[in-house]
């Protein structure tokens, strides 16, 4: 496609003046300057393509006249003023240039920031600044995709072949003149992904990312993470097979974008935490060094892994929670006082007080004084404590209104005792299963149990930065080898041999565990583990893609249409048979055994108890009758 010279349009911007190069290349002679010949071309690209509060950032190599910098702004109407980055060669500097093109790119992203939008317009008949200039420009984020990028240059196409894999990955168009008068300008779009000499003009600044036109074949960084994620080998020298709700997400994003992928698993089986020399490990550490185009994940959405990979849309949100052993079933050796709450004691010993007052009432009006002698009072007490107590009592010598107050006592303890004994009855038939760890703050406390963390997660980097608080106590237990990490491929050792020992414990993602305890369930039958109730570190997990790479935005398109349709849930639910039967697992169960002093060595404390305060108030009134 061919652009004539011809149209105008308004822009906006601050103006600014940089000088930097990374080098100049001698222009054939008898052709007219780039700029002049190419930029009312660049006018009529970016005129048919507009988008309104746009400002222009002009960028030249230092070839260029002030002529016909003068003439390009013109050509460029900015009432508000233009941005211009002039470069300037640095000679008998060792990278020096290179260093002074950061410096002028830093100046442009604070245009690009202060700024609605930007369309950048760079002129150079230079491949080498044409091509690094583009480089820096998308690792520094001023070429993300919302900014469009025009560039002019006077080079032959066949000169041009170094520069595609950069202006691919950009909303770019390359506006090639021939210098001629008067010029003939034609115009390049650069699909990403396509041979070095391909290229379409159809259309303007094209969503190159909506599909992507050449099938390429992407890598695919992922490690097994299971519910979401199963590895399984294919053979030597094949590609692995993947399993599970990420697998099927994944291929949507195949289908609907047109590309083939590959897997390719981090060597040290982690997804990614920043060392102290800079460097990043796992999955996030491969798609930073490009050595993979995106990480499949899912990955927590922390503030420190957005420095190195871009995240897409989230895909689902987890907390961190414990996994523990159940204890046996036991008898509560307290049981006994359970079949009455608190409250029905009290009022039982209320109704008792409310007897003996009424007696004594009722006493001092049918006897000439007042007040009933002590010693009747405390014969009539210990008659009341005989009745609760289930014993005997004697009648003889009572008075009418004395039987009748002893009798509505007696019929009030008879109720009440028939309930107690029932309840009882039930109680010890029931079992108890301990779950003690509902909470970090127990776990700690238990100087037993070593806690078991994934490697290499979200939750690694957490305990690396934390400085206060609970955390902090986590990240100490380490020291005293009460902390250990392991891979997600070794869940299931992990369960079996450690944590189902009670002796250790292991924290992670609730989906987690909820596998695991399924998994478990399936091969024995049985709830041999738990789930705490506390729940903590709350994660959004999506996928990751390069820095500033277009084809995020186009992964999260996709990956919203997913989430919304509740798709991805419902594929969970799926990958996980027999989630529900211990999610939820009771902590008591009857059963129908035998009683023992294991189980009752409660009751018998309190009898050894009561009998020893009597012995010792025995001997207490000897000595004081002796005296």
């Amino acid at each position: 496609m061919s652009a004539w010279v011809g149209n105008s349009l308004t822009v906006c911007c601050v103006a600014l003046l940089a000088s930097l190069s990374i080098g100049e290349a001698p222009r054939p002679r008898g052709r007219g300057e780039t700029l002049e010949a190419a930029g009312a071309a660049a006018a009529a690209v970016l005129a048919r393509a507009w988008q309104p509060h746009c400002c222009v950032i002009l960028l030249t190599d230092g070839t260029a006249s002030t002529h016909a910098v003068v003439k390009g702004v013109q050509q460029l109407p900015a009432p508000w003023g233009t941005t211009v980055l002039e470069t300037r060669p640095a000679r008998g500097i060792p990278n020096g240039s290179v260093a002074l093109l950061g410096g002028a790119l830093r100046h442009a992203l604070v245009v690009r920031r202060a700024s609605w939008c930007v369309v950048v317009v760079v002129v150079s008949d230079n491949p080498s600044f044409l091509t690094k200039w583009a480089e820096l420009a998308i690792e520094s984020g001023l070429l993300a995709w919302p900014t469009r990028l025009v560039a002019l240059t006077g080079l032959p196409t066949t000169r041009l072949h170094r520069i595609h894999l950069a202006y691919s990955h950009a909303n770019a168009v390359l506006v090639v003149s021939d210098g001629n008068t008067p010029p003939r300008c034609g115009v390049w779009v650069h699909q990403p992904f396509s041979p070095p000499n391909a290229r379409a003009a159809r259309t303007l600044f094209p969503d190159k990312f909506h599909k992507l036109a050449w099938g390429p074949t992407l890598v695919v960084a992922a490690e097994e993470y299971p519910p979401h994620v199963l590895i399984n080998e294919a053979g030597p020298g094949r590609d692995y097979i993947l399993t599970g709700p990420m697998e099927k997400l994944l291929s949507i994003l195949s289908a609907q974008l047109n590309f083939t992928y590959t897997i390719k698993r981090p060597p040290d089986g982690s997804w990614g935490v920043l060392l102290e020399d800079g460097s990043w490990t796992g999955m996030v550490g491969m798609v930073n060094r490009k050595e993979a185009d995106m990480g499949l994940g899912p990955f927590a959405v922390t503030t420190i892994r957005a420095t190195a990979v871009d995240y897409t849309r989230t895909i689902l949100v987890d907390y961190g929670r414990i996994l523990a052993g159940s204890g046996k079933p036991e008898v509560d050796p307290w049981g006994f006082l359970l079949p009455f709450t608190p409250g029905v004691w009290l009022a039982f010993l209320a109704a008792m007080a409310a007897a003996l007052a009424a007696t004594a009432v009722l006493a001092s009006c049918t006897a000439s004084q007042l007040m009933a002698p002590p010693s009747w009072l405390n014969g009539r007490a210990l008659m009341f404590t005989r009745v609760a107590l289930q014993q005997d009592v004697s009648a003889r010598g009572m008075r009418w209104w004395e039987r009748l107050v002893l009798g509505a006592w007696m019929v009030l303890t008879l109720v009440l005792m028939r309930s107690y004994a029932g309840t009882l009855m039930s109680l010890l038939a029931v079992r108890q299963i301990p779950q003690p760890f509902q909470d970090l703050r127990r776990l700690l406390d238990d100087p037993d149990v070593t806690m078991v963390w994934e490697a290499g997660s979200m939750y690694v980097q957490f305990l690396m930065a934390v400085t206060s608080g609970i955390f902090r106590e986590v990240r100490e237990a380490e020291g005293l080898g009460r902390l250990v990490f392991v891979k997600t491929t070794d869940y299931n050792r992990v369960l079996d041999q450690m944590v189902r020992r009670g002796t250790h414990a292991f924290v992670g993602e609730y989906l987690s565990s909820r596998v695991l305890m399924a998994n478990d369930f399936s091969a024995s039958g049985q709830c041999d583990f738990y789930a705490s109730r506390a729940k903590f570190l709350p994660f959004m997990f999506a996928m990751v893609g390069r820095r500033y790479s277009p084809l995020v935005p186009a992964l999260s398109a996709r990956i919203g249409v997913v989430t919304e349709a509740g798709l991805y849930d419902s594929w969970l639910d799926a990958a996980i048979p027999n989630d529900t039967s211990c999610v939820a697992a009771p902590t008591k169960v009857t059963v129908t055994s035998s009683l023992g002093l294991v189980n009752l060595w409660g009751m018998f404390t309190l009898l050894g108890s009561g009998a020893a305060v009597a012995g010792l108030t025995f001997v207490g009134e000897v000595l004081a009758y002796r005296l």
